[in-house]
């Protein structure tokens, strides 16, 4: 979710808060093989330099040593190295936890810098013919982006040169941000903390640096290499001397064994409907042809590898779409600006298979698997449906895709039930990668990678109507840009579990219940159960104060539906790591109570193991802290100071060690220390 109002009127003032709105023969399957969304180049025989030593290859899931997240998060076929860890002539930046910088949006908060002539170079942990390159590379002088190139060599031989792009990185100012990083403020109205203030009823006006809050460094590439890579082998990375790009930041890269492109025979094949797999020409009406063929038929519409222009929505009920696999088979388009605004309030569209409207009646029996969708959203408007796959989708799923460069990947406008979301990798979104908005039900997210975001990962949004018994399991959030890794806004029976979510950057963390943008109210019970956060707790630029890497929220009322933490791992939380606030105008009526903690291992926190910003109540029990850098417990309350007490009660119910919760501050001990120091933690550890 994003963040329209903002006032300030303590110490828990609310921030910004928004609504999302909206032929040919067989024998040509082999030979288009085509990589997701690269300039491949053309192989050479030059070489990238003589190779230097060799570094024994760093796994890291998160960048975290992956016995530390054992069981949990998204399973893929990639293996992760973070660039610092690799053989490098450039700079490493970081770690840095603040937000508008290129460390803070990096995986495990450090990245390496390259100038001109420099390189990194990786060891390869197992067998690769493909790579995923995560970078970041300047905006051009007035926005809009620049295109840089980067060689590949393997073991000294130059292979390949990719082209990177700033295109769709790069934004600046207020919600809902601009291209342009010369522009003034777009909301003069807003408090902001950069000089305290309204700037439109300030005398004098302000000075606000421009770019004003840049963000959204970073993107990725894929590559297939042209053939396999044994273990050991060395890709090494590196800017040509005579790039435009005064740098280029290499924040991580993922290798992978990509198999050979998926046939199916007895299928409607595109390319039999006139589907051009060059990319070339629209085949929007092909694939429509295709799937009305197949909807008669019983068949299966084949998509085979290729890249295909697709600039509109396609729209999709009781069919099953397959490409040869994500690599192989894109799904490509470009952002078209309507000729008049929609009844939705669109003013664009683009690529995306999209369900029939709810209100409709939704489509039902959908299911596809195997394909990239490639959009080309460089802006946020959130009335735009310019999502990868929109609208309603019961009894279907959606498998194996890998999706970028749209504004969500996946927004579900319910009522609607029983979707499965599995094997999914989306990156590089302006928005949410997921949302499960207004009435979804009985659906699950699982397996699913994420990377990049420009809102929350992962969310379920009961507006209107109630989200109910919907499970986001097994699912990787990595480096959301703006608010949190997976937000749960009302509910009943929901689960968010197995989870590995690391390094939110502003104005959210890693896990977010809460009770605002409208959403009907959390009943029944809510599961949040063997998750692991990693240097989560952003820094709340309007409250000026830290949040927890978990953190409940009370804004639009209370909660108190039975809310259970279970087995949760909380590591190297920069500030708290279980975080209970309402709203500083609504702290008298609203509170959040009776939450239940549960066997949780919290290794590092820059502040507390819990603050309590609140009137309310919760239990712990087998909670096991260490290297907590201030009081255990944080308790203001709702910030009467009263002679009974802290409004905020807690209950140890055993076994919590680590001395973080001691007898003098139970029940509701007031300890407020409203923004207490931090002290760094060192790195997370085997327990």
């Amino acid at each position: 979710m994003a963040l329209t109002r903002r006032t300030l009127t303590g110490p828990t003032s609310s921030y910004p808060r928004r609504r999302h709105r909206r032929r040919a023969a067989i024998a040509a399957v082999t030979t288009l093989v085509t990589a997701l969304g690269i300039l491949t180049g053309t192989p050479a025989d030059a070489t990238a330099g003589q190779p230097g030593p060799a570094a024994a290859p760093v796994v890291t899931r998160a960048a975290l040593d992956p016995s530390l997240v054992a069981g949990r998060g998204a399973r893929v076929a990639f293996l992760e190295q973070e660039a610092e860890n690799a053989v490098t002539t450039g700079e490493v930046i970081g770690p840095d936890r603040t937000a508008y910088t290129l460390p803070a949006e990096a995986s495990g908060r450090r990245a390496v810098k390259l100038l001109p002539g420099r390189y990194v170079e990786f060891t390869l942990p197992a067998a690769a013919n493909a790579i995923t390159v995560r970078y970041s590379i300047p905006d051009a002088p007035s926005g809009g982006g620049i295109t840089a190139p980067l060689d590949v060599a393997v073991n000294g031989k130059r292979i390949r040169s990719m082209t990177l792009t700033s295109e769709y990185a790069w934004l600046y100012n207020q919600y809902p941000f601009t291209n342009d990083p010369n522009a003034g403020l777009l909301h003069p109205d807003w408090w902001i903390t950069e000089c305290s203030c309204v700037p439109a009823v300030t005398t004098p006006y302000p000075s606000i640096q421009k770019p004003f809050r840049p963000s959204h460094f970073y993107d990725e590439q894929r590559l297939l290499l042209g053939r396999t890579y044994r273990a050991g082998d060395r890709v090494r990375l590196t800017v040509p001397a005579g790039s435009n790009a005064a740098w280029t930041v290499v924040d991580l890269l993922d290798s992978e064994l990509v198999g050979p492109p998926r046939v199916r025979l007895r299928a409607a094949n595109v390319l039999a409907f006139g589907a051009d797999p060059t990319g070339r020409r629209d085949s929007a009406p092909a694939i429509e042809r295709a799937v009305a063929v197949a909807k008669r038929t019983g068949r299966t519409v084949y998509l085979p590898p290729g890249t295909y222009q697709v600039n509109r929505h396609i729209v999709v009920d009781d069919v099953t779409i397959e490409g040869a696999g994500n690599w192989h088979t894109v799904v490509k388009g470009r952002e078209v600006t309507l000729p008049t605004p929609a009844p939705d309030g669109s003013v664009h569209t683009g690529v995306g298979f999209y369900g029939r409207d709810a209100a409709d009646g939704g489509s039902r029996n959908v299911h596809l698997s195997g394909f990239a969708i490639e959009g080309d959203v460089r802006e946020r408007i959130d009335t735009d449906q310019v999502n990868g796959i929109g609208g309603a989708l019961n009894d279907s799923t959606i498998d194996g895709l890998h999706l970028r460069h749209t504004k969500v990947g996946i927004w579900l406008d319910g009522p609607m039930r029983n979707v499965r979301i599995t094997n999914t990798i989306i990156v590089d979104q302006i928005a949410d990668a997921v949302n499960f908005h207004t009435g979804v039900t009985d659906s699950l997210v699982a397996h699913t990678f994420v990377r990049n975001t420009g809102d929350d990962g992962l969310a379920m949004w009961s507006e209107d109507t109630a989200n109910a018994r919907n499970t986001f399991d097994h699912n990787t959030v990595q480096s959301p840009v703006l608010a949190n890794g997976i937000a749960i806004y009302g509910g009943t029976d929901n689960t968010v579990s197995h989870n590995l979510i690391a390094d939110p950057v502003r104005e959210g963390s890693a896990i977010q219940v809460g009770s605002r943008f409208g959403a009907e109210p959390f009943t029944g019970h809510l599961w949040i159960t063997e998750n692991t956060t990693a240097r989560a707790g952003t820094y709340e630029l309007n409250w000026k104060i830290g949040l927890g890497a978990i953190w409940l929220y009370a804004l639009d009322r209370s909660i108190d539906a039975r809310i259970e933490v279970v087995g949760d791992a909380y590591l190297d939380s920069t500030y708290n790591a279980i975080m209970l606030v309402s709203e500083w105008g609504v702290k008298d009526l609203y509170s959040i109570d009776d939450v239940v903690f549960r066997d949780i291992r919290v290794d590092g926190t820059g502040t507390s193991v819990v603050s309590a910003r609140t009137a309310g109540s919760a239990s712990f029990q087998n909670v096991d802290a260490r290297h907590v850098g201030a009081v255990g417990v944080n308790n203001c309350g709702s910030f009467h100071f009263t002679p009974a007490g802290s409004e905020f009660r807690l209950t140890d119910l055993g076994g919590n060690d680590g001395g973080w919760l001691a007898d003098w501050q139970l029940p509701n001990t007031i300890t407020c220390d409203d923004r207490p120091p931090v002290v760094p933690p060192p790195p997370p550890a085997d327990w």
